[in-house]
C-alpha cells in the first residue's frame, strides 16, 4: 500500500493527515500554537512553532497509522496566506512572521499606489495593494526595521518555511505566491516590473512551482526525525484556500465552496483568467495547473465566535465542561430557535479590519439594534448571520460578473453548524453540500502529493474518485426573502458607519 501525507498549516493549529492510495484517511493529528498581537491591529506568529507542529504531527500520523516508512511516498503542504517570513544568510529567522490578518502596513499601501497606479497593480497582480498582503509587509520592515531587512537573504510564506525546513529548498507555489502582490498572476511568474518598482531583489524569492510539482525530498535528518525515508518527496503544495478547493472537489467551472474557519471565504474556480473590476474579490492562481480562482469574505468569522466565547460566555463554557459536551453543540441548540434576523440584531464581522468585499482596514465590528430582549443566543446567531451577509456580498459580486455557480460545498469548523448552513443557504439562495471528508485543506494537500508522486494521474481525476458528499441543506424560500431584507439593511449600515470608524481610529493621529 502507498500513502501520502497532507499538512495544513493554519492560524490556530497545524492539522496533518495520512491518506492511503484509495483516499482513505488512516491517521490524523493536530498541534496548536499562539498568535501574538503586540499592538492594536498587529498579528504575528513564530515560524518555529509551525515547523515544530508540522514535524510532531507527521511523526504522530506515521506512528499511529502503522505505515512502513518506505510506503509513505510524498508530503503535500497547505498554508495560511500572506505571512512574511525572513531568513538571514545563515538561514536563521530574523523576526516573528507578520501574518495575514496584520494591518500595520497602511502607509506602505499608500506608497505602493504612488509608485504604481492601481490600474497597473490590477493588471499585473490582479489585486489592488493591501496591507494584509506580503509586499506591503516587506516595505514596512524595510522602513521600520532597516537593520533586519539589510540582513535578509530569503523571503518566504509560512508553509514555504516549513517546506524549506523539510527539504532545504527555497521555493513557492503559484497559488500562495498570488497573495504576495509580487506575482504576475495571469502569466504565473514573478513580476520583474513590480520587484523593480518596490526595490525588492529577485534573489530573495524562491523558485516557482505548480502545486503538484515535486520540489525536493526530505533532508536526511528530517527523514530520521519524522520516521520516513530520504526518498519521501515533498511537493510545492498550495495556499489554504486553494488546497481546500482540491479537498472539497472544487476543480471545475461552475463549482464553489464556502469555508468558515478563523476567517471565511467564498471560493470559485475559473478555468480561464477573468479580471475582477475594482478588486472587490481576490483573484489568484489555483492549485489546478493553468487555472485561477476568486475568493472573498470576512477576516473575522470563527474568530468572532471565539472572541465572544472567551469574553462573554464563561458560563456556557463551564456548562459544556460539566455536561461533557462541546461548546458549539450548545451554541447550535441555543440559536436554532432564534428567528431570522436575531430579533432585529445585526452584527458587523470586522474585528480585524476588512479585505473583501469592502477593502477597509479601518473598519471594526459592531452590534446594531441591541436592546434588553437580546441575550447570548441572539448575539451568537447575529454573529453567524453577519458573517453570512458578508459572504453573500461576495457571492453576489460573482453573479454580477456573470459567473454562474451551480454547486456550493462547505468546509471548515463553522460548516459543522446546521444553523450556520441554513443561514448560508438562505442568503446564497442555493443548497449547501457537506462532505464526508471534513479535512478540506489537509486532504487537498494529500491529493497534491498523490499527483506529484504519480499515484493519481491528475488533480481532477483524484477529486472525482475520492470526494463524496454527506448531506444537503436546502434553502427555504420564505426565509430567503426575510434575509434579503436584513441583508439590505446590513449593507446600508456599513455605508453609513465607515467614515465614522475611520475618524475613530485617527482621533489621536
Amino acid at each position: 500500500m502507498r500513502y501520502v501525507i497532507g499538512v495544513d498549516l493554519g492560524t490556530s493549529a497545524t492539522k496533518t493527515i495520512l491518506v492511503d492510495e484509495n483516499g482513505v484517511i488512516r491517521a490524523s493529528a493536530s498541534e496548536s500554537y499562539p498568535m501574538y498581537q503586540p499592538e492594536n491591529g498587529w498579528a504575528e506568529q513564530d515560524p518555529q512553532d509551525w515547523k515544530n507542529a508540522a514535524v510532531h504531527t507527521i511523526q504522530k500520523v506515521v506512528k499511529d497509522s502503522g505505515a512502513a516508512s518506505e510506503e509513505v511516498k510524498g508530503i503535500g503542504l497547505s498554508g495560511q496566506m500572506h505571512g512574511l517570513v525572513m531568513l538571514d544568510a545563515r538561514n536563521r529567522l530574523l523576526r516573528n512572521s507578520i501574518i495575514w490578518c496584520d494591518q500595520r502596513a497602511q502607509a506602505q499601501v499608500k506608497e505602493m499606489l504612488q509608485i504604481l497606479p492601481e490600474e497597473k497593480w490590477m493588471e499585473i497582480t490582479a489585486n489592488p495593494p493591501l496591507a494584509g498582503w506580503t509586499a506591503a509587509k516587506i516595505l514596512w520592515v524595510k522602513e521600520n526595521e532597516p537593520e533586519l531587512y539589510e540582513k535578509c537573504r530569503h523571503i518566504m510564506l509560512p508553509k514555504d518555511y516549513v517546506r524549506y525546513s523539510l527539504t532545504g529548498k527555497y521555493a513557492a507555489d503559484v497559488s500562495d505566491a498570488s497573495g504576495m502582490q509580487l506575482l504576475d498572476v495571469k502569466h504565473r511568474i514573478w513580476s520583474d516590473e513590480v520587484l523593480s518598482a518596490l526595490d525588492i531583489k529577485r534573489s530573495l524569492l524562491g523558485e516557482l512551482y505548480e502545486s503538484q510539482e515535486v520540489v525536493g525530498t526530505l533532508l536526511p535528518e528530517m527523514a530520521e526525525i519524522c520516521g520516513l525515508t530520504e526518498d519521501t518527496v515533498v511537493v510545492a503544495g498550495a495556499s489554504d484556500n486553494a488546497c481546500a478547493a482540491v479537498g472539497t472537489g472544487i476543480v471545475k467551472d461552475g463549482q464553489a465552496f464556502t469555508s468558515v474557519g478563523t476567517s471565511a471565504i467564498v471560493y470559485t474556480h475559473l478555468s480561464e483568467y477573468k479580471a475582477i473590476p475594482g478588486g472587490g474579490l481576490h483573484l489568484c492562481c489555483c492549485a489546478v495547473p493553468g487555472c485561477w480562482h476568486t475568493m472573498g469574505g470576512p477576516q473575522s468569522a470563527g474568530l468572532s465566535v471565539e472572541w465572544f466565547r472567551e469574553k462573554f460566555c464563561q458560563d456556557l463554557m463551564q456548562r459544556a465542561k460539566e455536561e461533557g459536551r462541546n461548546f458549539f453543540d450548545l451554541v447550535n441548540e441555543m440559536t436554532a430557535n432564534i428567528p431570522v434576523g436575531s430579533d432585529r440584531l445585526i452584527y458587523l464581522p470586522f474585528l480585524m479590519g476588512e479585505r473583501t468585499p469592502h477593502m477597509n482596514p479601518w473598519y471594526r465590528g459592531g452590534l446594531i439594534g441591541l436592546n434588553v430582549v437580546h441575550g447570548q443566543a441572539h448575539i451568537l446567531r447575529a454573529i453567524m448571520e453577519g458573517v453570512a451577509y458578508c459572504l453573500a456580498d461576495c457571492n453576489n459580486m460573482l453573479k454580477d460578473q456573470g459567473v454562474d455557480v451551480n454547486l456550493m460545498r462547505v468546509c471548515g469548523g463553522g460548516s459543522r453548524s446546521p444553523v450556520w448552513r441554513e443561514i448560508m443557504a438562505s442568503l446564497f439562495e442555493c443548497s449547501i453540500h457537506t462532505l464526508r471528508q471534513e479535512e478540506g485543506p489537509a486532504y487537498g494537500a494529500a491529493i497534491l502529493a498523490g499527483v506529484g508522486t504519480g499515484i493519481y494521474p491528475s488533480v481532477q481525476e483524484a477529486c472525482e474518485r475520492f470526494i463524496e458528499e454527506k448531506s444537503v441543506t436546502e434553502y427555504d424560500c420564505k426565509k430567503a426573502k426575510q434575509y434579503k431584507k436584513y441583508h439590505e439593511i446590513y449593507d446600508r449600515i456599513y455605508e453609513s458607519l465607515q467614515s465614522g470608524l475611520y475618524d475613530l481610529y485617527h482621533i489621536d493621529g
